[in-house]
């Protein structure tokens, strides 16, 4: 069992929601991402994906846009950051996914890119613009240094296209809660409520939601009907936002300790504020 599942196991026998958190590699340095991930761990983070800059990152909204030419101003390339997680590794169980196109993946070369990630300490990879279709020749190499493969399953998708793309998902399925690009829509609860109603019947992998999620309280009406939530985009504005600030680190962890104590009630949450359109129930029993 790696690091991932065994994450997924103990949230569930804790009772808790997995926190995911996403920063671009080298945002704004490669020093300050080495820093951030234990400092979110610290703060309760379950899991983090690290964004491999891209050119064209075309899922990600202007926030991850804007990281991702900051860390190529700075020439941040895929050793630099295989490098960095090894040294965090040292210290750190907590699961990595890398997170990005295949563009740089490919160029670095697929058994390439396996063996160096798998050393360096990765647990999984999200290829967004790589399709179930097209991925056997990149897991070919990865699958056997055992990276999970991380689906992204889009509002959209049908359910027989669903069942196809589940069936040789690993790791956990990222459920994308809004069509659009990252950051810029809101998530909407009675949308998300009926899809993971339909994955709960297909699949029993863990699933996340990602996209748009950007406070405490959207990550916890969110949580309390899936397995976890991805923050992703809030996260990395702060970054822009405060990189030269000497205070980046608690601003993060703070942000992060949030999102945290907000996703350890969402079980009451969900009590206390049902789905927009449905009645509470009184508790009382029926004579």
């Amino acid at each position: 069992m790696g690091r991932i599942e065994e994450k997924f196991v103990a949230l569930k026998k804790e009772g808790k929601k997995a926190f995911i958190a996403y920063i671009t590699a080298g945002d704004p340095d490669l020093r300050t991402t080495g820093m951030l991930i234990p400092a979110l761990e610290q703060a309760g983070v379950d899991i983090i994906e690290i964004g491999m800059p891209f050119s064209d990152p075309a899922a990600d909204g202007p926030v991850i846009q804007a990281a991702s030419e900051r860390a190529l101003k700075k020439g941040i390339r895929l050793d630099d950051i295989f490098k960095m997680i090894a040294a965090v590794r040292k210290k750190s169980r907590l699961p990595i996914v890398l997170f990005g196109y295949y563009n740089p993946v490919l160029h670095y070369g697929n058994a390439a890119f396996a063996a160096a990630a798998g050393a360096s300490g990765v647990d999984g990879i999200l290829v967004v613009d790589l399709p179930p279709e097209e991925a056997d020749e990149l897991r070919r190499y990865t699958d056997p240094v055992g990276l999970s493969f991380i689906t992204l399953i889009a509002p959209t998708t049908g359910l027989a296209r669903v069942r196809k793309m589940v069936g040789r998902a690993s790791g956990f399925l990222y459920y994308i809660s809004a069509t659009g690009v990252t950051g810029t829509a809101k998530p909407v609860l009675e949308d998300i409520r009926k899809d993971m109603k339909n994955l709960r019947t297909i699949t029993s992998l863990p699933t996340v939601v990602g996209f748009g999620i950007s406070t405490p309280e959207q990550a916890a009406g969110i949580a309390a009907l899936a397995d976890g939530v991805v923050v992703g985009s809030a996260l990395v504005k702060l970054i822009g936002a405060n990189g030269k600030s000497n205070e980046l680190l608690a601003d993060i962890a703070s942000f992060a300790a949030g999102i945290r104590q907000a996703l350890d009630f969402a079980p009451l949450n969900q009590a206390e504020s049902p789905v927009k359109g449905e009645k509470r129930s009184s508790g009382k029993k029926k004579s």
